[in-house]
C-alpha cells in the first residue's frame, strides 16, 4: 500500500497494490489459483467481506468506535502503520482459510446490581474483521428480522421498544410476561448458530471464519487462557447480529402466537390482558426456550406481574400508562452525580461543571422519554444545591467566602452571617444568602445545564413551549 502522511485518516485496507510473492505474502498461485478460490467460497461472501470498499467502511466505522485495545495492545491509532505492513498477508490468509482469530482479552464491568458483566475486547484487526464480516450479513437478514426487534439494528433504538411497551398498555394489556434469558451471550450453542448461518451463506470459508471467531477463546485479567465451546463474546462488532440471528425465531413465534412484545436484545417483555393469560404464556415460552433455543430462562429475574410492575430497558410504565423511568435509573443517576460533585475531588469548579453538563445531557437525551416533569424541577434544585456546596467547599477559608459573597451582590452587613457560620456545608448550600449569592441565573451563567430546559426540548421541540404552559 502507498503511504500516507496522515495515518489517522489514511484507509489502511484498501488493498489496491498487488500481492508480491516472497516478499508480502503468498501470491494467487500460492493460493491454488482461482479454482481453488470458487471451491472454498462458491458463493462470493468471503470476496465480498474482503472488497476494499467494504474494508475501508468497517475500518472507518472501528476508528469512530475507538475502544480499548486487545491482546496484542495495538490501539486504534497504532493500526493504520500495522495494516499497510502486514494487510496484503492477512488478506490472504482470510482468501486461503490459514487465518486464526486472536482470543479476546475478557474484561468485567459493573452491574448496577453489583455483579460484575464479562466483556470480550477483540484486537483491532479483529474488530476490523468483524464489522466487515457484519456489514455484508445485516442486508441478508435485515429485512427478515421481526418488526418487535429494536435492538442493534440501524433506524431502531430502545426509545421505540420503550414506546411499543406504552401501545400495549393503551391496547389495554395491563398484565406482562418479563422474561430473562440466563446468561445468554455465554449460552448460545454454536452449532446451531452455524446451522442458521448455513442457511443463507453455504458452508464456504466465511462460514469457518466465524465458526473460528467463536471458539477463538479469552484471556482473562490473569493472563490465563479460556476456550469458548458456547457463547457469543459480548464487545465485538459481529456479536450484535449474531444474537439477533439466534433469537429471530423466538420473535417468529411470538408473532405468530399473536403477543404483543417488544425485545431488546436477550431482553424482551411479553403484554397480556389477563395475570392468567401471563401465567400460561410464561410456561409456554419457557418450554420454546429452553426446548427449541436451548436458551436457559432465568426463573429468578423472570416475572408475571402487572406492566406497571415490569423494568424495561430502565423505564416502566406508571400512572395512566405513562412512560417513566425506574426508581433504580433514577437511584444511579443521583449516584452519579454525587460523585461528579464530591466536595473533596479537588478539581477546579469548572472542570466538574463540564463534566457534569456532559453527564445530564447523555442522560437526558435517553431519559427525557420519561413523563416526570415535577420530578425534574427537583432534579434541577438538587442538582444546583449540590454546586453551591461544592463552590462553598472551594472558597474555604472566611475571608474568601466574604469577599466572593460580596462581589455576588451580598451586603457588607450581611456577610458575616454566612462566611463566619459553623454550619456544615449540606446545610450552608441552602442558606439564605449562598442562595441568592449563587442564584439560578448565576449558576446558568457558569454552565450549569438545566434539566427542565433539555426535557422541553425534547418533548416539545426548542422554543416551542414556555415553561407556564408545561
Amino acid at each position: 500500500m502507498k503511504d500516507r502522511t496522515n495515518e489517522e485518516s489514511a484507509d489502511p485496507v484498501e488493498g489496491r497494490q498487488p500481492v508480491k510473492a516472497g516478499r508480502q505474502g503468498p501470491a494467487s498461485t500460492r493460493l491454488g489459483g482461482k479454482n481453488r478460490q470458487i471451491q472454498d467460497d462458491p458463493k462470493g461472501w468471503m470476496e465480498r467481506m474482503l472488497n476494499p470498499v467494504n474494508m475501508n467502511l468497517a475500518w472507518k466505522r472501528v476508528r469512530s468506535n475507538k475502544g480499548a485495545p486487545g491482546i496484542d495492545g495495538m490501539t486504534v491509532k497504532d493500526f493504520p502503520a500495522f495494516a499497510r505492513k502486514h494487510w496484503e498477508r492477512i488478506r490472504a490468509q482470510l482468501r486461503d482459510g490459514s487465518y486464526r482469530p486472536a482470543p479476546v482479552r475478557r474484561v468485567f464491568i459493573e452491574k448496577p446490581d453489583g455483579s460484575l458483566r464479562p466483556l470480550g475486547v477483540p484486537t483491532v484487526l479483529d474488530r476490523v474483521i468483524q464489522q466487515a464480516i457484519a456489514q455484508v450479513l445485516t442486508p441478508l437478514y435485515e429485512g427478515e428480522f421481526s418488526d418487535h426487534s429494536y435492538g442493534f439494528r440501524e433506524g431502531r433504538n430502545a426509545h421505540q421498544a420503550v414506546r411499543h411497551v406504552e401501545e400495549g398498555w393503551e391496547r389495554r394489556r395491563y398484565h406482562a410476561v418479563d422474561c430473562d434469558l440466563k446468561a445468554f451471550f455465554d449460552t448460545v450453542d454454536h452449532q446451531r448458530l452455524l446451522a442458521r448461518l448455513r442457511q443463507k451463506i453455504g458452508g464456504g470459508s466465511l462460514l469457518r471464519l466465524i465458526g473460528r471467531y467463536l471458539r477463538a477463546g479469552v484471556v482473562l485479567p490473569d493472563g490465563t487462557q479460556e476456550a469458548t465451546p458456547l457463547g457469543v463474546p459480548q464487545g465485538g462488532p459481529l456479536s450484535p447480529l449474531l444474537a439477533n440471528i439466534v433469537l429471530d425465531p423466538l420473535d417468529k413465534e411470538l408473532t405468530r402466537r399473536g403477543h404483543h412484545f417488544a425485545r431488546y436484545a436477550d431482553d424482551f417483555l411479553i403484554m397480556v390482558k389477563s395475570a392468567k393469560a401471563a401465567q400460561r404464556v410464561m410456561a409456554s415460552v419457557t418450554r420454546y426456550v429452553e426446548g427449541k433455543l436451548k436458551l436457559t430462562v432465568n426463573r429468578i429475574k423472570s416475572k408475571c406481574a402487572r406492566l406497571s410492575e415490569c423494568a424495561f430497558l430502565g423505564f416502566k410504565i406508571g400512572y395512566r400508562g405513562k412512560i417513566q423511568w425506574t426508581e433504580k435509573a433514577l437511584k444511579r443517576f443521583k449516584e452519579r452525580v454525587k460523585q461528579i460533585t464530591k466536595r473533596n475531588r479537588g478539581r477546579r469548579v469548572q472542570d466538574v461543571i463540564h463534566e457534569l453538563r456532559l453527564y445530564l445531557n447523555g442522560w437526558m437525551n435517553y431519559f427525557g422519554l420519561s413523563h416526570t416533569y415535577r420530578v425534574v424541577l427537583e432534579l434541577d434544585d438538587w442538582i444546583r444545591r449540590r454546586l453551591r456546596l461544592y463552590y462553598w467547599k472551594q472558597w474555604k477559608q472566611p475571608r474568601t467566602r466574604r469577599r466572593n459573597l460580596i462581589a455576588l451582590g451580598i451586603s457588607p452587613s450581611e456577610v458575616h452571617m454566612a462566611s463566619r457560620s459553623r454550619k456544615g456545608y449540606w446545610r450552608m448550600s441552602a442558606n439564605r444568602l449562598v442562595h441568592h449569592a449563587l442564584n439560578n441565573q448565576w449558576l446558568k451563567a457558569q454552565g450549569v445545564p438545566e434539566l427542565r430546559t433539555i426535557w422541553i426540548k425534547l418533548h416539545y421541540g426548542a422554543g416551542s413551549m414556555p415553561a407556564s404552559k408545561v
